[in-house]
């Protein structure tokens, strides 16, 4: 070794280097035939390098003596090995002058072409091979072996190698099968490159597709440079050297991870056939989870390339709210314009193309289905290395940056907030960091939401005046307004004029608390008619409205102001019924000496008063029920989470819809079960029939007024003294026909009265809802009292 060192350089620095590693060499414990080790690596770097000494170091053993002696066939077939260049092992050479091993006695490789040549069957030579196998690796046809295209039962056609017979000679089975194998990356060759050539010129491939295209192109280049220094190699062969040490099988190792690397390439392209985007991605994604280090890191190699789209597509949507998506790849999309259009963008229907205040012109001024509709998510598209929460939070994020820009008109501010983003780089290698800014962007961009909801356009006041209003919040507003509005209420619907209803409302405004309210709540308050029929009065199309504006109206939606209005329309019964039975019981009350001048009437009267006590107790409960179990219950849930200010725009309008469902659902006594949905029949049904007892109350609050004043002029005329009323009305036939019909529908609606709120009493109890179950017990008095008089009244 320091023999060949010095006659190969003039430097001493490699003497230097190759005794200090013999030095550690010796030092090493562990190997015991360190000289054999030395002969062996040095036969080794003399075989890979042809032009140096052939010189050979061998141990002395092997020098001096076999192991078994010679071979009783043939004595040369137990020489040593000869380490020259001139070996080719079975692949077979020209003729030449066979190589002399030393003693002079021929290599076994040698007397196998000799014995070959003897017989007629000598071998295709080495160079054709090789050059062959370099057309193979680019899917070309060579000499010896060619490419075939068949069409296969399904009529598609598949590549299939052909071996050609040749006047230098025939292969042996083993080199048709190097040969096979080295023909399998041509095979894939063709493919990648068909696909290359046949998609570059459609118009319908994306930008991720587009990457893959270019990294694909990348690959084949790397590939063709290996292939041109196989050529180098193999073309040394023609001046008789052994191509450059190049063999078949040698070639076959070379190319073995690319085999790797184009057979990953080839399911890419079938995949992409079927898949774009985010599809795309998620596929070249699944080849990082093999359990092959190299074809993990290749395909690891590749989706960083191919990524690169994507992650500028998500940048704009993540810091801008802006949808940078020509071709329709990424996960969110324009939603489905007015017309029915798909929901995959065309070309020049996307943000790129088209700006998003003509996709807002499309929804017409109707934000909330601007903030609901104008984006759609697509979980199809989402790569599969982002889950779907993530995926849902770069949803609302970039949807809340869109929308606090177009529609809070706050463009100034997520400007600012894309500019300090740009120094942040999003990509497939960072998967952590990428998780990392979307959390961080989706609370910048809610923490925003919810301070231009809550603080620039004071949602909680709405709230608090559709509570207040709408929901008979304001006991003096709402009774002032029921007093002045009661005689107008009571004439057919036709007779009544808008201007009339928004006198007296601002008429009870100035009159009760709600004028300390602020003017912007105020202005939006309104009275107005519904639509009536022929036969209907006031009170069954007299309502309030309250008007908001957007962006506000993205939460307040016009199907949550209609369940507002039916709301209205109930606690307004409830509260007519209410005020009715609360101004005949004062009446009934502070009239008792006027009773007691008809002491015939007294008992009536009597009981009279115990069915109004039930209905004023009925009434009673159900209004604080209504007001204080469930009004108050449900706001007090929409303020801590309105404290807590946790999620994005969605989270709001959600709360507030489980806020105002809950309110329809008990307040109206909705139930999904089976002979529960009446209820709100029934109750409205107690409402008439009280004030149909209302109605035949006061006609016998007049009959007896009437006779006491009769009475008592007959009492003064007793006395002398004598009025100027006439004392023969007393003497109508009709008086006694009359009191006996306002006593007989006295008795019949106070029978109506227990019979219907007995029914309703006994199917609240089995409601599926607990505190619409407390109902009913508050309506009985906490016992059994509808339930034992209907018992009663059936014995």
């Amino acid at each position: 070794m320091q023999r060949h060192l010095m006659q190969s350089t003039s430097s001493s620095t490699p003497s230097l280097r190759l005794n200090n590693l013999l030095s550690r060499l010796y030092d090493q414990p562990a190997l015991s035939r360190k000289h054999a080790i030395l002969s062996f690596l040095y036969m080794l770097s003399q075989q890979s390098h042809p032009s140096s000494s052939r010189s050979t170091i061998t141990h002395p053993s092997t020098a001096s003596t076999r192991r078994n002696g010679p071979s009783p066939f043939n004595p040369s077939l137990d020489l040593p090995f000869t380490s020259g260049a001139g070996h080719r092992g079975t692949n077979g050479v020209p003729p030449r002058a066979d190589p002399v091993a030393d003693g002079g006695v021929k290599s076994k490789a040698a007397l196998l072409r000799a014995y070959r040549e003897r017989i007629g069957k000598a071998q295709v030579p080495m160079n054709v091979l090789l050059r062959d196998a370099i057309y193979l690796l680019q899917g070309i046809s060579g000499h010896c072996v060619r490419f075939v295209s068949i069409t296969t039962d399904t009529m598609e056609k598949e590549d299939q190698i052909e071996f050609v017979d040749t006047p230098e000679g025939t292969m042996p089975p083993p080199t048709r099968v190097l040969l096979h194998r080295l023909a399998e990356l041509g095979h894939l060759h063709r493919l990648i490159t068909a696909f290359l050539d046949e998609r570059s010129l459609s118009p319908s491939v994306g930008l991720v597709e587009q990457s893959l295209h270019h990294e694909l192109r990348f690959q084949l280049t790397e590939y063709h440079k290996l292939i041109a220094l196989l050529e180098s190699h193999a073309s040394r062969s023609k001046a008789g050297d052994d191509g450059g040490g190049l063999t078949l099988m040698r070639m076959e190792a070379w190319v073995g991870e690319w085999k790797l690397k184009l057979r990953l390439m080839s399911v890419l392209v079938e995949g992409s056939k079927n898949a774009h985007g985010g599809m795309l991605i998620s596929l070249i994604h699944a080849h990082t989870k093999n359990g092959d280090p190299f074809i993990r890191d290749f395909s690891t190699q590749i989706l960083e390339q191919v990524s690169k789209p994507f992650f500028t597509s998500l940048q704009a949507w993540l810091f801008s709210g802006s949808l940078s998506d020509p071709f329709g790849e990424f996960f969110v999309a324009p939603g489905k314009r007015n017309g029915g259009a798909s929901d995959r963008p065309e070309r020049d229907e996307v943000e790129g193309g088209i700006s998003a205040d003509e996709i807002d012109a499309d929804f017409r001024g109707d934000i909330h289905r601007t903030w609901q509709e104008k984006w759609t998510f697509r979980a199809e598209m989402m790569p599969s290395f982002l889950n779907e929460m993530f995926g849902r939070k770069v949803y609302s994020t970039g949807r809340s940056l869109n929308f606090i820009r177009y529609n809070c008109h706050d463009a100034e501010w997520v400007a600012k907030q894309a500019s300090d983003w740009t120094s942040k780089s999003l990509k497939y290698s960072d998967i952590a960091g990428l998780e990392q800014s979307i959390d961080a962007a989706y609370k910048v961009a809610s923490n925003r939401l919810f301070e231009s909801f809550f603080v620039k356009y004071r949602l909680i006041d709405h709230l608090q005046a559709l509570k207040a209003y709408l929901l008979c919040g304001y006991g003096d507003f709402h009774d002032l307004l029921m007093d002045s509005l009661s005689p107008l209420l009571a004439k057919p619907a036709n007779a009544l004029y808008r201007h009339t209803l928004t006198t007296r409302l601002l008429d009870a405004i100035k009159g009760s608390n709600a004028q300390y309210d602020p003017p912007d709540v105020l202005r939006r308050l309104d009275a107005r008619m519904l639509e009536y029929s022929h036969g209907e009065i006031g009170w069954d199309v007299f309502t309030l409205e309250y008007k908001v504006d957007p962006p506000i109206d993205t939460v307040i939606d016009p199907d949550a102001i209609n369940s507002y209005l039916k709301l209205f329309n109930h606690l307004w019964k409830m509260r007519r019924v209410e005020g009715s039975l609360g101004a005949a019981w004062g009446r009934v009350n502070g009239g008792s000496r006027s009773v007691g001048r008809v002491p015939e009437l007294y008992k009536d009267w009597h009981q009279v008063r115990i069915v109004m006590a039930e209905m004023i107790h009925f009434i009673r409960q159900m209004h604080a029920w209504c007001h204080r179990e469930v009004i108050g219950a449900a706001w007090k849930d929409l303020m801590e989470f309105a404290h807590k200010q946790e999620g994005d725009l969605d989270a709001v309008i959600e709360a507030h819809n489980k806020y105002l469902s809950r309110m329809v659902r008990k307040v109206l006594l909705h139930d999904s079960k089976r002979g529960h949905e009446n209820n709100l029949a029934n109750v409205r049904e107690i409402f008439n029939i009280i004030l149909q007892f209302l109605e035949s109350t006061e006609d016998f609050w007049r009959h007896t007024t009437h006779e006491a004043h009769i009475r008592d002029r007959e009492r003064d005329q007793a006395r002398g003294v004598y009025t100027a009323l006439s004392l023969n009305a007393r003497g109508s036939p009709s008086t006694d026909d009359a009191l006996a019909g306002i006593l007989s529908r006295t008795k019949e609606y106070s029978a109506k009265f227990s019979h219907q709120v007995g029914n309703l009493v006994i199917s609240l109890s089995s409601h599926s809802d607990l505190d619409i179950r407390f109902l009913a017990v508050s309506l009985t008095g906490f016992g059994a009292f509808y339930s034992a008089r209907r018992e009663t009244s059936r014995g």
